[in-house]
């Protein structure tokens, strides 16, 4: 076995430090099967045994032979005619793992494995299998765009070559044409240096073939195609090609009327997929969806080095840049993350690009999807990262916006001059939809900023007038802002800045590079347009409550809104913008009026007040606050507003206390819990799920507002949050040790009560869990609600004693305050033994010192009715019927328990509760019906019940446990002396709360 290892052929390349994966095991577990089956066989023979193999195993044989084929050539011919020969499922399984393998590992294939694999291909093809196109689809993928390595060129050529040959085959799938057009199209302007016009010159032949041949099909692949034909224009063919889609379309196509129709299409994501290596696509994937913004460099730098270090992987900027744009299209969960955002990453490859043509292209790919755009037909995700990129880098990357900008208006004209107008159409299209979908609420500081050179913003306004002024000759931001270049900033003598150093004055401060600033930063630096976004009449209170941050601010804004009404997505943008840097929610552990004053000075305070009351004429405005509150919750922007507006109707609720001064009417003052509920059911919010959350919002923001809330809450709210799991983790979780003490104060004044017993088991179990503080708190507050030992006695048995620690303590010092009763001790004995679980010894032995005989017959019935048959007590047994519904305990698990209390027992020379008659019958007919296992196991406790008589000074003791005066001198034998000894301390313990200093 260890020889047939040692051969096994190489799939893979590996390091010395790399380890075999599980593919690889997996294809030389296979292989060894195939050749354990053919070794030393005849053609007859070997073919025999391949075909029972197959019946039972057809996966590893076909895997075997696979990999046979891929590794070892002089066996490739007849191992893949016996491979066609044996095959049960026309090759599907080996298709698919091939497909799998290319996928997943095809950089790491050896080079023989890389011809194998053609070789492989072209012979399917030629036999015509079924599937073996969507193999040619995945291989395709490999033959990478800017890259003109040996190994890359010989795949390219390879495939090509295989198409020629097989060209028939190939016209029978129109989407594989599609996918042979799109990407030889994008590799022949790779093809341009001397080395590779051979090449170049068979790829440009086989090309023009396809698409004359099959223009009907390709016309499908969309605006992408015009695209890549626009980049090979030059070469004499597509010249001629360009003429005829431009002059004469019907001799392509009788149903192709202008270009206009190719552009009108938007390309399959599949095919802008196609132009990236699986590993690209991957690496590009997880940069957009787990690297957080602010630590993305270090990914960045490691993907440049790898895809993008040479002059000629300069190309390959546009194909990434179509992908993000046109595949990545991330959840609204991810936009309002700190993850990377789509326009960062497109940012980086635009500011890294070297090279004039590849910059130029990759401007086209970003914005090719806004020449054309149809809101009805075209997604605005597609569009979404361009005006990202622009908008967010006039801050720290002026120059990168100032690039963007001067393309998107000098592409209008240029990209074609006879369709300039749908060209600028379609710009503008996109634009209002940006306006419309809230992706940038106005477009006024992108276009008119300051950082622009005067030229580029005068190209601008011209181009896009409609989105730079509202037609009284004032910008959107309401400034009448005309002419201001050619104002007049000093006297012909005076010294002045050239136009550029003025321009960039004001802003130098401010240019600090945001690419090491976490994201959410990023966005509330942005916020010039905010207040432009509203009418003109409340543009200079936003601009006010922008500056201040006051509450007052914010009424003078509310107040003012009137017809025209804000909408509630501007009015959330400017809270959001307002709070984002506002301190956080604080007080003191007992705030003082003054204090909570200054805390209400908050703006979303304000709004607040229009949700208390039912004044007529504020309907519109509640309204308004309302939906302004459901648009800051679906954006995520402010975590904060529930938990404020408890607090806000908590400080309503103490001031109205404290200004009635009648007893009577201060204690009929009520919370407005409507206000809460209704915000709830406006935002669609659970109300118990909607606390919990507001709750944890607080913890994160201050636990003294936490716990300020408590009391409130728990009354006004108190058949959603009793027993609330998650909100009762969250509270414990905050509280320090005098805040649990405030809060076990208010229980035990009668202010606060947290707990029901409905149900309570559920809640135990859970917090089990729970860190040791956590647990300590909870178990004070139950104790402080006074919950019943009947309401805990379900958890006892699941309690370790070595990962429950702290809730058998807690349950322990519980018991320690009960009388033993049956149902406790049936509980209690259904612990698994253990001897280093002490519980319920100590429990049993505490109880012993005031209720032994209690004590004493609750065991020996608990153990008499283990053995149904014999017990003594079966007349008083209850009927089946009548059994709870908690088993009790085994026989085995009381013997146990039985056998830890008299070690105990024996350890402090004290065997009295043994002594008792009702215990001695009980053992005596346990040991007569048990099995001899556990008279064996139990041999020691079971010999405590053959005594025919007992000493006096235990029947003494007996006496004493029936309260009856005992004479200690009554005895003077030594025997009895060493009995007086066990019986000693036993007294004292049982006597001490009796005894008085006097005695």
């Amino acid at each position: 076995m260890e020889q047939t290892k040692v051969n096994t052929p190489r799939l893979f390349m590996c390091t010395a430090i790399e380890n075999k994966d599980e593919i690889e095991e997996r294809y030389e577990r296979a292989y060894n099967f195939f050749q354990s089956l053919v070794a030393d066989c005849s053609e007859k023979e070997a073919h025999d045994a391949l075909n029972n193999a197959v019946c039972k195993n057809h996966e590893d044989v076909s895997l075997g032979m696979l990999m046979s084929i891929l590794t070892e050539p002089h066996n490739a011919t007849k191992c893949y005619r016996d491979l066609t020969l044996i095959t049960r499922d026309g090759l599907n399984s080996v298709l698919n793992n091939l497909s799998t393998l290319i996928l997943e590992r095809y950089l790491k294939f050896q080079d023989m494995t890389r011809n194998q694999l053609l070789w492989l291909v072209k012979e399917m093809i030629r036999n015509a299998v079924t599937g073996v196109d969507s193999v040619c689809w995945n291989l395709m993928r490999y033959a990478s765009g800017g890259d003109i390595t040996p190994k890359n060129i010989i795949l390219v050529e390879s495939l090509l070559d295989i198409y020629i040959d097989n060209r028939m085959w190939l016209d029978k799938f129109p989407v594989l044409v599609c996918m042979v057009v799109y990407t030889y199209l994008r590799l022949i302007e790779d093809h341009n240096i001397p080395q590779l016009m051979a090449l170049r010159q068979k790829e440009v032949n086989f090309v023009i073939a396809l698409i004359r041949e099959h223009f009907n099909e390709v016309l499908t692949l969309g605006r992408d195609l015009v695209r890549l034909l626009q980049n090979v224009a030059r070469i004499p063919e597509f010249n001629q090609l360009w003429q005829d889609i431009l002059m004469n379309p019907k001799s392509l196509s009788p149903t192709f009327t202008n270009v206009m129709q190719l552009l009108q299409i938007r390309t399959s994501r599949r095919y802008l997929q196609s132009r990236l290596t699986p590993d690209m696509e991957r690496k590009l994937v997880f940069l957009t969806s787990q690297v957080r913004f602010g630590h993305h460099k270090k990914y960045q730098e490691w993907f440049q080095r790898q895809y993008l270090a040479t002059p000629e992987s300069q190309s390959l900027r546009s194909d990434m840049i179509r992908f993000i744009v046109g595949v990545i299209h991330p959840t609204n969960e991810l936009l309002c993350s700190d993850i990377i955002p789509r326009w960062a990453v497109i940012g980086w490859l635009l500011t890294t690009c070297t090279s004039n043509v590849a910059a130029s292209n990759a401007k086209l790919a970003l914005f090719y999807d806004w020449l054309f755009y149809d809101p009805e037909k075209d997604n605005i995700m597609n569009i979404e990262p361009a005006i990202l990129v622009m908008h967010h880098s006039m801050r720290s990357h002026p120059a990168v916006t100032a690039t963007l900008l001067d393309f998107l208006c000098r592409v209008i004209p240029n990209f074609y001059p006879p369709f300039a107008d749908k060209v600028k159409q379609g710009i503008f299209n996109s634009l209002q939809q940006i306006i419309e979908k809230r992706v940038l609420p106005n477009l006024q500081p992108l276009f008119d900023s300051p950082k622009l050179d005067r030229e580029l913003r005068t190209t601008v306004r011209e181009t896009f007038k409609e989105f730079c002024s509202n037609g009284n000759g004032e910008g959107v931001s309401g400034i009448r802002d005309e002419g201001n270049d050619d104002l007049p900033r000093g006297g012909p003598d005076e010294p002045a800045f050239s136009d550029d150093e003025d321009d960039m004055l004001p802003t130098i401060a401010e240019d600090t590079d945001d690419d090491d600033l976490p994201l959410s930063e990023v966005r509330a630096r942005e916020r010039p347009e905010l207040a432009a976004a509203m009418p003109l009449l409340l543009r200079p209170f936003a601009e006010t409550l922008l500056d201040e941050r006051s509450s007052t601010a914010a009424t003078a804004l509310l107040n003012a809104c009137s017809s025209p009404m804000p909408t509630a997505t501007a009015l959330a943008d400017l809270f959001a913008a307002t709070l984002q840097e506002a301190p956080p929610l604080h007080i003191n552990r007992n705030p003082t009026p003054a204090e909570l004053d200054t805390v209400m000075n908050s703006p979303i305070f304000s709004m607040f007040n229009y949700l208390v009351g039912s004044n007529d004429s504020n309907e519109a405005k509640r309204k308004l606050v309302l939906e302004t509150f459901k648009e800051i919750y679906a954006q995520s922007s402010v975590h904060s507003v529930g938990y404020c507006l408890l607090f806000y109707l908590k400080v309503c609720y103490e001031r109205e206390r404290r200004a009635e001064k009648d007893p009577v009417k201060k204690r009929n003052v009520k919370f407005k819990v409507e206000v809460y509920k209704e915000y709830c059911s406006f935002l669609e919010l659970k109300l118990a799920e909607s606390l919990a959350d507001d709750f944890e919002r607080c913890q994160e923001c201050d636990a003294n507002v936490l716990v300020w809330l408590i009391p409130d809450v728990y009354r006004e709210f108190k058949d959603q949050v009793q027993n609330h799991i998650r909100l009762l983790h969250i509270i414990v979780s905050t509280l320090d040790a005098g805040q649990l003490q405030r809060l076990v104060c208010l229980t035990l004044q009668g202010n606060l009560m947290m707990f029901k017993s409905d149900d309570i088991t559920t809640m135990l179990s859970t917090s089990l869990g729970w860190e040791t503080f956590e647990q300590y708190c909870l178990w004070q507050l139950l104790t402080a609600h006074e919950i019943s030992v009947e309401d805990v006695l379900p958890i006892i048995p699941k309690l370790s004693y070595k990962d429950h620690a702290e809730a058998l303590t807690s349950v322990l010092l519980m018991l320690k305050q009960e009388r033993p009763t049956a149902d406790v001790v049936r509980q209690m004995f259904c612990r698994t033994v253990d001897d280093e679980d002490t519980f319920v010894v100590s429990t049993v032995m505490y109880w012993c010192q005031d209720y032994e005989d209690k004590v004493a017959d609750l065991l020996a019935v608990l153990l008499s009715t283990r053995y149904p048959g014999t017990s003594p007590n079966k007349r008083k047994r209850p009927g089946k019927h009548n059994i709870p519904p908690n088993a009790p305990p085994s026989a085995e698990l009381v013997l146990g328990h039985l056998e830890q209390i008299r070690v105990c027992c024996v350890e402090q020379d004290d065997m009295s509760i043994f002594n008792m008659e009702c215990l001695q019958k009980a053992l005596q007919q346990s040991q007569s019906n048990s099995s001899d296992s556990l008279k064996r196991q139990y041999g020691d406790l079971f010999s405590l019940a053959w005594e025919d008589e007992l000493p006096i000074s235990r029947r003494a003791r007996k006496m004493v446990s029936n309260s009856l005066p005992m004479n200690p001198n009554l005895h003077s034998s030594n025997e009895d002396s060493e009995e007086e000894e066990i019986v000693k301390p036993k007294q004292a313990k049982r006597r001490k709360k009796a005894i008085s200093d006097s005695d």
